[in-house]
């Protein structure tokens, strides 16, 4: 089974993303933020990392570029998952290396397209 970990401090959202990725098989890490991210990634070894942008204390594009500069985890896929979404916050998520990038509220049917194409 893939884990996927979830870093997202919103309540509803975390609950409705987790809900979807568990239908469709796949074990899910919840943290709320990057600070509760960190050790999960290192001690869980997650197949994909879904990002939100707006967390409190670092922020998800800071927490991509940080992941993928580190040799340890920058071949761990990341999806950003936001509600910012404008040109210029996709461009900068690519820049700093996310693999994809969802617009929110999350369309279930393209997270779990985009998630398994990434976890192959």
């Amino acid at each position: 089974m893939k884990t996927i970990l979830l870093v997202e401090d919103g309540i509803t959202e975390s609950q409705t993303i987790t809900a979807c990725l568990q239908n469709a098989g796949f074990a899910v890490i919840n943290t709320g933020s990057v600070e509760q991210a960190q050790p999960k990634v290192s001690q869980q070894h997650p197949d994909l990392i879904l990002l939100d942008v707006i967390l409190p204390g670092q922020s998800g594009f800071e927490f991509c570029r940080d992941l993928k500069k580190n040799p340890a985890t920058k071949s761990i896929p990341v999806v950003i998952c936001s509600t910012k979404s404008t040109p210029v916050d996709i461009t900068w998520g690519t820049l700093l290396g996310a693999d994809a990038f969802l617009q929110k509220p999350i369309d279930e049917a393209e997270l779990i397209s985009t998630v398994r194409k990434f976890t192959r």
